[in-house]
């Protein structure tokens, strides 16, 4: 028998980004990269795994704003187009390459990744990614679960409408994508906000997750701390993120990816290639971008980069997934002998760092998962609801307001680059709900118009724009992002309380901003008879 639990979760979120307006938008490739470079290699290991009888359970998340990109026809054709100019730049590779086979052989394996994503993509799931990952949940390999609606940061949401709103439309979205209501929810940048949980509640969410420090500072003090979960006073399990198995996968000084043998992710032959060869496979403004295409390992702290060796990094993955077994082995063996149940582990990561950010990460992964299953017998992988199915009694305690990130209370998202934001979001956010009291019945016009608002607030809260802001990496899309749903939001208002609705108008939002089709404006009226409960989804459905 086992000592202790494993729970893996990967956090798979995109921002929304989709801009039929323009033919090529940069931003796009946020989506087209993750599929090529994430997604679609997830899938291939955990389908490999299965078709191999390897038994396994790993919670996953796929949150509202990018389970909508991925289903969304215009973007599904885009991203086609996308992998048919990497085909076609990866065959010129192998002939530009050909007297360099420190170089040719990996430009062989990016053609075979590019065709394997066409074919995976076009014929195998029919260009619906979603129903494959329903196929494994179905199948008991995953535990897929919900987040907020567009990733907004709950703890700054001074309206209680506005988090019921996020979460309503994320379950709302995830059970009629994936067939039954989510048990889970990850938290937006896991922010806790004690009392949020009442909401989640009563949507049927059993349980979220927080940051170490959320767990560990709960009131009382959690008896196993980070080792088990607790129950808020509303019931709902919070698990908190076990540090020592995150560290060494997260760490930026001692963590796998940073490894010398593998692939080097900011070498792309996008910036290193002569402009008139790269030029058809960039943007077509002329701005170089990345092709997913990179020749060198890390090497060292050096920009003197050697070429990469996929043999040398396939074995490092493999030292290294035996060394991350060998780890929590140790670490369950000690907490066995401590507690008077068996400890749960929660190693949550984003799920772009596999493929995308760590190139070798599915195959870590890969390779994690088989010697878990074939070579110990300390440790077993279980979701945190399989936990809680075998530890139903667990303490009540409340966590403390917490995030990830920097300082792990909400510096990421409120600072000297993006608060300015927050005085905007609270208005039109109060706007909305002024909105829903004083029209509950709308139909028509009216009702297209309200419930396009509720987009607009919905899209403009998303923590992308104030983390974006933080870090410094596209600000200006950020800001304009953000001043754009507010600026819609406002047009909206006066249009709605004037009864002069401009239909064209409302007609190109409601293309540009499509996600949420089935949205009703009322979820932020203030009245307890418009309040839908997950049941009353159920019926619907």
């Amino acid at each position: 028998m086992e000592k202790g639990y494993l729970s893996l979760v990967l956090h798979a979120h995109l921002p929304y980004v989709r801009h039929p307006e323009h033919e090529n938008f940069l931003e796009e490739n946020w989506l087209f990269e993750a599929i090529t470079e994430t997604y679609i290699p997830l899938l291939k290991v955990f389908e490999k795994l299965a078709e191999d009888g390897v038994k396994y359970r790993l919670t996953m998340s796929i949150t509202p704003p990018l389970l909508s990109m991925l289903v969304d026809p215009l973007l599904q054709d885009r991203y086609i187009r996308h992998l048919e100019k990497l085909i076609e730049l990866s065959e010129k590779e192998i002939e530009r390459t050909r007297w360099l086979p420190e170089f040719n052989h990996m430009a062989h394996v990016y053609r075979d990744m590019f065709s394997y994503s066409h074919w995976y993509f076009t014929e195998k799931c029919g260009k619906n990614l979603i129903s494959s990952f329903r196929r494994l949940q179905d199948e008991g390999y995953l535990e897929i679960v919900t987040c907020g609606a567009t990733h907004g940061y709950l703890p700054l949401m001074l309206q209680r409408e506005t988090v019921r709103a996020q979460v309503h439309y994320a379950v709302e979205y995830h059970t009629k994508a994936f067939g039954r209501p989510p048990r889970g929810i990850w938290l937006p940048e896991c922010g806790y906000n004690p009392g949020d949980d009442t909401i989640l509640r009563e949507y049927g969410i059993r349980y979220f997750f927080t940051d170490a420090h959320g767990l560990l500072h709960a009131s009382p003090r959690p008896k196993y701390a980070n080792f088990a979960p607790v129950y808020c006073p509303s019931g709902v399990a919070a698990f908190g993120r076990d540090l020592e198995s995150s560290k060494q996968v997260w760490s930026a000084n001692e963590g796998y990816p940073g490894d010398y043998d593998y692939r080097e992710f900011y070498r792309d032959i996008g910036y290193d290639l002569e402009y008139d060869y790269i030029r058809p496979y960039i943007h077509p403004s002329g701005i170089r971008t990345n092709t997913g295409i990179k020749y060198y390992r890390i090497t060292g702290g050096t920009h003197n980069k050697q070429p990469y060796n996929p043999y040398w990094a396939r074995e490092k993955a493999a030292l290294h997934a035996g060394n991350f077994m060998f780890n929590r082995e140790k670490q369950i063996e000690h907490l066995s002998t401590i507690l008077d149940r068996k400890p749960i582990l929660v190693s949550p990561y984003d799920a772009e760092l596999f493929g995308h950010w760590w190139f070798e990460g599915p195959q870590w992964l890969d390779y994690l998962i088989r010697k878990i299953y074939y070579d110990q017998k300390t440790i077993k992988m279980i979701t945190p609801s399989d936990y809680l199915s075998l530890y139903p009694k667990n303490q009540v305690s409340t966590p403390s307001l917490s995030s990830w990130g920097y300082k792990g209370y909400n510096e990421v998202w409120l600072e000297g680059s993006n608060d300015w934001i927050y005085r905007h979001l609270h208005q039109i956010a109060g706007q909305m709900v002024e909105l829903a009291n004083t029209y509950p019945d709308a139909s028509g016009l009216l009702k297209r118009a309200l419930n396009q608002a509720t987009r607009e607030v919905l899209l403009a809260q998303s923590s992308d724009w104030a983390f974006i802001m933080k870090t410094g990496t596209v600000v200006p899309y950020a800001i304009k992002r953000t001043k754009d749903h507010i600026g819609r939001f406002f047009s909206l208002f006066e249009q709605i309380t004037n009864n002069r609705i401009d239909e064209e108008w409302l007609r190109e939002l409601e293309y540009k901003d499509n996600i949420f089709p089935d949205l009703d404006y009322r979820i932020y009226s203030s009245s307890e008879r418009t309040k839908r409960s997950v049941e009353d989804l159920a019926m619907a459905l």
